[in-house]
């Protein structure tokens, strides 16, 4: 049996996905997408949960490298990271524009 693999498009775009999969995520990714950077207080009183959650979300965010964190002692500072952020943004642009079947019959 011939393994097949992923492309590394195709892994990259489901990591992003995967990150922005929860709503909370969605919300911090908002937020900072509205904001120069900020720090991890700024964002735990946005969100309606707990310190905890908020860290892991953001953790998750971070290891897809949709954001990036800075620590300034006591403090972490957090800001999109803009590079990944534009790579999102046409990756799935071009995903979600790629054309679909218009075969009659296949699907309604």
């Amino acid at each position: 049996m011939i393994k097949k693999k992923y492309t590394e498009e195709q892994e990259k775009l489901a990591r992003f996905a995967k990150a922005m999969g929860h709503p909370a995520r969605i919300a911090i990714l908002q937020f900072l997408a509205s904001q120069e950077c900020c720090f991890f207080g700024d964002i735990h009183e946005e969100l309606p949960i707990a310190k905890a959650t908020v860290s892991q979300h953001l953790k998750e965010l971070k290891e897809a490298g949709l954001i990036q964190g800075e620590i300034e002692t006591p403090k972490v500072k957090y800001c999109i990271n803009k590079e990944n952020w534009e790579t999102a943004k046409k990756m799935f642009a071009d995903f979600l524009g790629q054309p679909i079947c218009k075969k009659e019959g296949c699907c309604k």
